[in-house]
């Protein structure tokens, strides 16, 4: 039995989570965690998540339910995600990370604590978008030079960061299997007499409007033809369900930087 506890239990997410974590076999929710100062510290998990008592309740410090779970599930926010690193770091607890928004110096740190506890770090843990990935390797390598490539995402209007992280990793994938770095040839919106597109630019459009849950669209287009490669989900407890996966999996990995694509089988 998988022991986990959800960090942001009180939040959007980790509501969610907490009913994920209740819906899989082999996992149990041990623990449940959150802001020091929220109004909902000494509540009940499983009523925060409308499923009745489950004689879990939420705290505001990590340290001290530290030998009450194997594996840390963290969506919150990177300043948050990287205390909680440095915590489970040093009680050799493992951790599925869904944080997004990290600086590459931050990803760094991500990498260092690695080396000493197993980490699933993805930016989404959807098996469809894990599975679009995969795609989007295939069809880059097919379609070569000889296209122009456009990632189009949408998020609710609560999102803070832009483009997603799903939208990014999309394209490092593109980039990557063209042989081109992502810092270099990302365009991030486009205003003003910008001029003839360059050929090997990779482009980035954002949309924050309503309750959209998360819609990724990746555009191949050459002349005379276009490949569209999409992604839309309708629902988080797609995301949830594939955290608790990756905790799931966790369980006797050894120290190291994993992703989702670990998690599946597909790397």
């Amino acid at each position: 039995m998988q022991r986990i506890a959800v960090m942001g239990a009180a939040g959007r997410m980790g509501k969610i989570l907490i009913e994920a974590v209740g819906q899989a076999e082999g996992a149990q929710l041990t623990a449940a965690v959150d802001r020091p100062d929220s109004s909902l510290i000494g509540a009940d998990a499983g009523e925060l998540a409308a499923l009745g008592k489950i004689g879990v309740t939420l705290i505001g410090d990590l340290n001290a339910v530290l030998g009450q779970f194997d594996v840390l599930i963290d969506f919150t926010h990177p300043s948050v995600t990287l205390k909680n690193l440095e915590v489970c770091r040093q009680a050799g607890k493992a951790m599925v990370i869904g944080t997004t928004g990290f600086s590459p110096e931050e990803k760094q740190l991500l990498s260092e604590a690695a080396k000493q506890i197993p980490i699933v770090f993805a930016a989404n843990y959807s098996v469809g978008v894990n599975l679009c990935l995969k795609l989007l390797d295939t069809a880059a390598r097919v379609l070569g030079d000889d296209v122009d490539i456009e990632i189009i995402e949408a998020h609710h209007r609560h999102k803070v960061d832009a483009p997603s992280g799903t939208a990014l990793r999309m394209g490092e994938v593109v980039a990557s299997a063209l042989g081109r770095d992502l810092q270099k040839v990302a365009v991030y919106g486009r205003e003003g007499q910008t001029g003839a597109r360059e050929r090997e630019t990779i482009g980035f459009a954002t949309v924050r409007a309503g309750d959209v849950v998360g819609d990724h669209t990746v555009l191949f287009a050459a002349d005379g033809e276009r490949v569209e490669i999409t992604h839309k989900a309708s629902s988080r407890m797609t995301f949830a369900k594939g955290a608790v996966r990756a905790a799931q999996w966790l369980q006797g990995q050894s120290a190291g930087l994993y992703d989702m694509q670990d998690v599946l089988g597909l790397n």
